[in-house]
């Protein structure tokens, strides 16, 4: 069996080169016979650390090749199908799948947050992805969105494969970051157009954190553009947060594991708060984080939704001392959620298991 996987690999998003191992890890762990291929950005540096074949992405004669040489074409996972990055994106990833059922490879869209899409984006994906074998989502909006545009699709909802990651048998020594000893929180934000009205309602939650002696710390997941948001923030803080150098999936997930809690934009800091049961305020720049929080069924607020104005202090104070005081109780949740999340992130395997037959 061979397995083609389009996604945004390749392009040093911590994130997505997350999903990326642990998909692998995974199919590796199901699948051990199958050869597996990936679309990136970087074909070298995938392969080489990854140990798989890579095609450049960028190339449709390669493309097509990796496509006839396939038995399955997966399309994801992360947030591929949507038009808020641009139309082209779409078409790029969408028209991976046409080409895929064109050509008579059997087809997955795997472990996708779909939209969000305006009428072209919906257009496109009717029209490109209409003859897909099956499809699982990592929400319940994806779901409902997927079913509305292709009612005869098989769609059915599962969770992010990140939720699987396992931290590793060894120890990781963070002293040289600063955060061996004492409470530290983690900060994780990425650079959107309506950013400008949060910064001041994120740094205000920094100040309130270090009001509550716990040390704050940013952590750049998407390489030297969320490193300079952050540094923005930073300026803005009375209380001076660190900024933690870029580092790989598993230094920054000991980072996350070991602290006391997170904010975050960035859906997989999110993701791995949670899977290590740490608790968390979001600022749900996407529909994909806000469905995060609903399908965890998490209850606390948003700290701040980009696009509906600048919070005021009288929301965030009360917002990060409940995030603080009610520590304890908001892990035992994330905890108790967790052996359901991650057999619905199995389920994307179980799923191109019965699609392979």
């Amino acid at each position: 069996m061979r397995v083609l996987l389009s996604g945004y690999y390749g392009f040093g998003n911590l994130g997505d080169e997350a999903l990326l191992e642990v998909i692998v890890a995974r199919l590796r762990a199901r699948f051990p016979l199958a050869q597996l291929d990936v679309l990136s950005a970087t074909p070298e540096e995938t392969s080489e650390r990854l140990g798989i074949e890579a095609t450049p992405r960028w190339n449709m004669r390669t493309i097509a090749y990796a496509i006839d040489r396939a038995d399955v074409v997966l399309s994801g996972g992360g947030g591929l199908l949507q038009s808020a990055t641009s139309l082209r994106s779409l078409v790029y990833y969408a028209g991976i799948l046409r080409e895929a059922a064109r050509r008579k490879r059997k087809t997955m869209i795997f472990a996708q947050s779909i939209g969000p899409l305006d009428a072209l984006g919906k257009f496109v994906v009717k029209s490109f992805c209409r003859r897909v074998d099956r499809a699982t989502v990592r929400d319940r909006r994806s779901q409902e969105l997927l079913e509305e545009l292709i009612p005869s699709m098989n769609v059915e909802r599962t969770a992010d494969p990140v939720f699987l990651y396992d931290h590793p048998v060894e120890e990781i020594d963070l002293s040289r970051e600063g955060l061996g000893e004492g409470k530290y929180a983690i900060v994780s934000v990425r650079k959107v157009p309506a950013l400008k009205e949060g910064v001041a309602a994120i740094a205000r939650a920094v100040d309130r954190l270090y009001a509550n002696d716990i040390r704050v710390a940013f952590l750049p997941l998407g390489g030297v553009v969320d490193a300079e948001v952050s540094t923005d923030i930073i300026r803005l803080c009375k209380s001076a947060p660190m900024l933690l150098p870029e580092c790989d999936l598993s230094r920054a997930a000991a980072i996350l594991r070991g602290a006391d809690v997170v904010i975050g934009m960035r859906l997989h800091a999110l993701i791995l708060a949670a899977r290590f049961s740490v608790p968390f305020l979001a600022i749900p720049y996407d529909p994909k984080v806000q469905s995060l929080c609903d399908d965890l069924e998490y209850p606390l607020d948003p700290l701040w939704v980009p696009g509906k104005g600048t919070p005021f202090g009288d929301t965030v104070d009360p917002l990060v001392d409940r995030l603080v005081a009610e520590r304890s109780e908001l892990s035992q949740l994330l905890g108790e959620r967790m052996a359901a999340v991650r057999a619905s992130a199995e389920r994307n395997f179980d799923v191109l298991g019965e699609l392979l037959g």
